[in-house]
């Protein structure tokens, strides 16, 4: 007999992915959920890693990134509670297409791969909302791309500080806070540059006035300038 879990299906009928399902259906998910904690820089899974499983963040922030040979890293995104990741391989059964990490202490529900497609199997309403966020990744990945040919250096650092502040910011007295810890090196693989450039370019926003950063925070002090700086 299924155990239905009342905690999982509560925080499961929040996450916008699964918006389209009932009470019921939230339920029977609730069955095929597992738990699982990660601590602050440790790797969920690697690139090729066989992809067995899907995760749902309840709690803390995720890193998706890809490493070069001489370890150097480029942060494809970086998600929060109630988003999800590891929904490819899972649909298609092959190898991971790139490594996942917690970037803090980290809380996720996990469910594997036999268990969710039985699951869309039962209830093909989910697979509408899955398809969904896919394409809204691929183009978000296609904007990546263009943004790389087409704008410069100190055009998409602004243009990545502010979807950064849109998706964790607190805005306070006309200014917004990145409520995350985000290292240069992070940054720097988000906007497809070397850390130095950064560095260079976010040094040079701070003494114009337009961001201040402390302790690896940063906090836009001129949205406006920022925004005036993309094309």
């Amino acid at each position: 007999m299924q155990v239905i879990r009342p905690d999982y299906a509560a925080y499961l009928s929040q996450v916008p992915l699964f918006a389209r399902l009932s009470p019921r259906e939230i339920q029977v998910l609730a069955t095929r959920v597992r738990h699982r904690t990660y601590k602050a820089g440790e790797v969920i899974f690697h690139k090729d890693d066989p992809g067995h499983t899907f995760y749902i963040i309840v709690d803390g922030l995720v890193k998706i990134y890809l490493e070069s040979e001489e370890g150097q890293e480029a942060v494809l995104i970086i998600l929060k509670s109630s988003e999800f990741f590891g929904e490819l391989s899972l649909l298609d059964g092959a190898p991971r297409s790139a490594t996942a990490a917690a970037m803090e202490p980290t809380e996720t529900y996990a469910i594997d791969r036999e268990e969710f497609l039985g699951f869309i199997r039962e209830h093909p309403e989910a697979a509408l909302s899955i398809f969904a966020v896919i394409a809204f990744r691929l183009r978000r990945a296609d904007g990546i791309i263009a943004d790389a040919a087409f704008l410069d250096l100190p055009s998409r650092v602004a243009k990545k500080l502010l979807e950064l502040a849109n998706k964790f910011g607190r805005a306070s007295d006309h200014q917004i806070e990145i409520d995350i810890r985000l290292r240069q090196q992070d940054f720097a693989g988000m906007v497809s540059a070397t850390r130095e450039s950064v560095n260079r370019t976010l040094t040079s926003l701070e003494e114009e006035g337009i961001i201040r950063i402390e302790r690896q925070r940063i906090t836009i002090l001129r949205p406006d300038r920022l925004q005036a700086r993309i094309p």
